[in-house]
């Protein structure tokens, strides 16, 4: 299994696909299918029928997207970057960008 470098909590833009372009904040991650799920990309209609608990009809929801189609947004200017890991000086281990060598981690 690798190891993926997006966290959940973490703002991403789509980067290829019918979504190219949109941003959103990831709120889902499955590291063993190497998908996530970002909030209001890639939405699906899903048919439900009514039960006790929940209202029947076409409801709307975000569908996973694999983490090679999203990207990091760099937290100094706003573009996508990639990822890249370093070792504080107080022996910490966080994730940086690489466009920018801002730390992501605080």
């Amino acid at each position: 299994m690798v190891k993926l470098k997006i966290k959940k909590g973490d703002k991403v833009i789509v980067i290829t696909g019918k979504d190219s372009g949109k941003t959103g904040e990831v709120f889902e991650v499955q590291p063993t299918e190497m998908r996530l799920k970002v909030r209001g990309v890639n939405m699906v209609k899903r048919h439900t029928k009514q039960t006790q608990t929940t209202v029947g009809g076409i409801i709307e929801k975000e569908a996973t997207i694999h983490v090679s189609n999203v990207a990091l947004i760099d937290p100094k200017d706003g573009k996508a970057t990639r990822v890249g890991y370093k070792k504080l000086e107080d022996g910490r281990k966080v994730r940086f960008a690489k466009r920018s060598g801002e730390t992501i981690d605080a």
